[in-house]
């Protein structure tokens, strides 16, 4: 089942995979949906293209990004952190059970897209957006009232 997502902001991006030997060009989308506001999905490859594939998307927190560009956040599958000897040097570490990816992005592209997402959602406003008692509502029950679980 396809879902389209619909974003409040999207911003192209080229991120560097580093490898042992070269490093290679990897075109990305930030993307950012109010109605999501604590994640930033990161989408590579083709998006709801022609040949009906989809590409990669891993859902990054805001916070977690917004962090890195400052100093080394995250733990496990996602991490984020500054070059120390670049400034506009920003470090994205991504590990699945199929292997992990090293990256190099502009620290100044995710600090304008972040700006751009908190005009959207002010930072500490995001719960406001978030509809809990109905998703609550559904989650306790069961799918529905005619859910054959209960």
């Amino acid at each position: 089942m396809t879902s389209r997502w619909t974003p409040g902001h999207i911003t192209p991006i080229t991120l560097q995979l580093v490898g042992p030997q070269s490093w290679t060009e990897v075109p990305a989308l930030l993307c950012y949906d109010p109605s999501d506001p604590f994640a930033v999905r990161i989408a590579f490859g083709e998006q709801d293209g022609a040949d009906g594939e989809e590409g990669i998307a891993w859902l990054v927190g805001r916070e977690l990004l917004q962090a890195g560009l400052e100093r080394p956040a995250g733990d496990g599958d996602v991490r984020v952190w500054p070059a120390h000897t670049a400034s506009d040097v920003l470090f994205l570490h991504l590990r699945a059970p199929s292997g992990e990816a090293l990256f190099e992005l502009s620290r100044a592209t995710v600090a304008a897209f972040l700006r751009h997402t908190e005009a959207l959602v002010p930072t500490g406003s995001e719960t406001a957006l978030l509809h809990l008692d109905q998703e609550l509502d559904a989650l306790l029950s069961n799918g529905g009232p005619d859910f054959p679980g209960r």
